[in-house]
């Protein structure tokens, strides 16, 4: 552990020290910097105490509140702070409004949301404006409503949102993103990414058996089961776009010189989930009766301003190891790469008409940020991943400066869940995406994602 700190302090002193060029939002520019960052969490639960841990781990933040409802998630935060030889923050958590208590402090400077996802744009609303620097959970809206609720309040506060998306820091998205700023596929036409991973154990779960064959949820379930999969239960829709999506889109550069355009949807017959509850928990499960609503598989096709395409598939509920399923096709070559797969072919260049595997490729285009952080960042959850997202917003919060992932891409990148709910109830009609920059993404200058501060 204190290799860990030792590391994240040399960490937070370079990107003080750093020069930052972020991409300019449209709200107010405030200066607040601050060699020392009062940090306040909002959900403590399983996410969020991932963020609590990398956050302790730094010498330049102070924990000064925590909020949750569940009194059992904030004894345990607080046990990991008093561990950590941290000074004890005030909790909250009286009640479901209690957060707005904690937003009035002004000992807070930033925020990190990561609450069930009904939560989170209201939450991020509140915190915006009272003026806090905030780090908002995927997905961050549910509605386009929403969606508009946040750009409108960063415009009209000056208070920048940061959406967590901890992919667009894995290791081979970023050097597949290295590959791409240096023109190795040559001009860009086609993506596919997703969310593919088995989450059954998680949406029924009982208390008894954690992420195991528990077949209850909501009042009787526990953790995510206790919200999630209610979204299941009632919207037929791609409710969880962002791991994917994040990172194609930086490599497309929407709302950067580029934006999503339209979108089709299209979903399958749902019946995993039930399979799943007759499984382990018999026919005669009151839950087996229930008419589950979202497709098991949902794919959606989205077009954009500079002509390339993107396919974006969903599939949480049926058996499937995990896979965001990453293609990036251009003129020159492609690659298809995951944890499972990792292939590319270009023109010219590698043999024939065959794959070639992608070691010596990754190793020649490894992003910065890995080659000089990646052996300490390891630890930080999620392969390392959980470093570098929550080291950004950090260093974007003293700085009080646009960061890599605004409020502009949460809410384009979360669109995709209400606009692919109405395709589907339309089958498959074209819905347009609302321009959440209102023209502005024509004249905005890519974010320089190849340097090696954040």
């Amino acid at each position: 552990m204190n290799k860990r700190r030792n590391f994240i302090k040399k960490t937070a002193i370079v990107g003080a020290g750093a020069s930052i060029a972020p991409s300019v939002a449209f709200g107010i520019t405030k200066s607040k910097k601050s060699t020392l960052l009062n940090v306040a969490l909002i959900g403590v639960g399983l996410r969020g105490t991932n963020h609590l841990n990398n956050l302790l781990n730094r010498e330049d933040v102070l924990i000064t509140a925590i909020c949750d409802i569940d009194k059992n998630r904030t004894d345990l935060a607080l046990k990991a702070i008093s561990k950590a030889g941290k000074k004890a923050p005030k909790v909250f958590g009286k009640n479901e409004k209690d957060y707005l208590n904690l937003l009035e402090l002004s000992n807070v400077d930033a925020v990190v949301i990561s609450t069930p996802w009904l939560w989170h744009t209201r939450m991020a609303v509140d915190s915006m404006k009272a003026e806090k620097y905030t780090g908002l959970e995927v997905s961050a809206a549910n509605t386009l409503e929403e969606c508009w609720d946040l750009v409108n309040v960063h415009e009209e506060t000056g208070s920048h949102l940061m959406i967590l998306e901890n992919v667009n820091y894995r290791r081979d998205v970023l050097a597949v993103l290295n590959m791409v700023k240096q023109n190795v596929f040559g001009e860009l036409l086609h993506f596919t990414c997703g969310y593919q991973h088995d989450l059954r154990g998680v949406k029924f779960n009982d208390g008894k058996t954690a992420y195991g064959k528990g077949v209850e949820f909501g009042e009787k379930g526990t953790s995510e089961a206790a919200w999630r999969t209610q979204h299941s239960l009632l919207r037929n829709a791609d409710v969880y776009p962002t791991h994917g999506l994040g990172p194609v889109a930086v490599m497309a550069d929407v709302n950067r010189g580029n934006r999503l355009v339209s979108l089709t949807s299209h979903a399958t017959k749902a019946i995993g989930l039930n399979k799943y509850i007759v499984d382990n928990g018999g026919k005669d499960h009151p839950n087996a009766k229930l008419k589950w609503k979202q497709g098991d598989i949902i794919t959606s096709t989205i077009e954009t301003a500079n002509g390339e395409t993107i396919i974006v598939t969903h599939n949480v509920n049926t058996p499937h190891p995990y896979s965001l399923g990453f293609k990036v096709q251009g003129v020159q070559g492609l690659t298809d790469f995951d944890y499972h797969t990792q292939r590319i072919h270009i023109e010219g260049t590698t043999k024939g008409h065959g794959w070639e595997n992608m070691d010596s490729w990754f190793k020649k285009y490894d992003h910065p940020l890995w080659k000089k952080f990646g052996d300490g960042a390891t630890e930080a959850g999620h392969g390392g991943i959980d470093f570098f997202v929550i080291n950004a917003f950090v260093e974007s919060a003293k700085e009080n400066v646009a960061p890599p992932m605004d409020v502009y891409d949460a809410a384009a990148w979360s669109a995709v869940t209400p606009l692919s709910e109405l395709s589907i109830e339309n089958n498959g009609e074209p819905q347009d995406f609302p321009d959440f920059t209102r023209g502005n993404w024509i004249k905005r200058k890519p974010y320089n994602w190849m340097k090696d501060t954040y």
